[in-house]
């Protein structure tokens, strides 16, 4: 999206009224900012493929910093997509001759990791657009889409890597009220295999997926 996109404008124009979408308190709580690109040579593959070694690899990093999340993604392009086969779409691709079929590795969202249970907010109100359990491995898992409108502009945000009761309960077209909480940060069982955190991701379009939109996207492919 450009800059002068119309609903890039109404969100930073409204940016002081939105609710947080997880607990943080400015004052006293410290962020990480994580690399899970390849320049992050910490990241073996005995650790990407291990999903109780992957949680305490981001466990150990945020104690040693002093941190209550680690967060980042968005726009970056990265390697621990590898550990799964939700993202290689080489499989499913109809080849040509000398075509590169491109694994999918440029995050879309922006990630929070941090603890199990972490309560999930909703930024401003809206309505339960879909939802589904995504239970591949490395896939969403538990997963929530909300539909908001800001004036005349409808959009979608996501919420992904949630915890499994989270879905109990929700049906299409359900109002959530702005600050109210949605999910909390699932357990690897049930959040598609990964270290628990949430993935937040505004989309314009989401065409006519329900309860799934691809949070990764290829780098020069379509």
């Amino acid at each position: 999206m450009e800059k002068t996109d119309p609903l890039i404008y109404s969100l930073i124009k409204r940016k002081q009224t939105f609710y947080k979408v997880v607990p943080f308190d400015a004052a006293k709580d410290k962020l990480l900012l994580m690399n899970f690109t390849a320049s992050n040579t910490d990241l073996s593959d005995d650790i990407l493929t291990d999903v109780q070694k992957f949680s305490n690899y981001i466990e150990n990093l945020l104690q040693t910093h002093d941190c209550r999340y680690g967060i980042g993604g968005y726009n970056e392009r990265r390697t621990i997509y590898t550990r799964s086969e939700v993202f290689n779409d080489y499989k499913n691709a109809v080849h040509k001759k000398n075509e590169v079929v491109e694994p999918r590795t440029l995050h879309l969202g922006i990630d929070i990791w941090g603890k199990a249970g972490t309560p999930v907010s909703v930024p401003m109100g809206g309505v339960i657009h879909s939802f589904a359990f995504n239970e591949q491995y490395g896939d969403y898992g538990a997963t929530i889409i909300l539909q908001h409108q800001l004036e005349t502009i409808v959009f979608h945000t996501l919420y992904g890597h949630l915890s499994l009761k989270d879905l109990n309960g929700l049906k299409p077209g359900k109002f959530i009220s702005q600050g109210e909480v949605i999910g909390h940060f699932g357990e690897p069982n049930e959040n598609g295999q990964w270290p628990p955190h949430l993935h937040f991701q505004i989309i314009k379009d989401t065409r006519v997926q329900k309860g799934d939109y691809p949070g990764v996207c290829k780098i020069f492919g379509a």
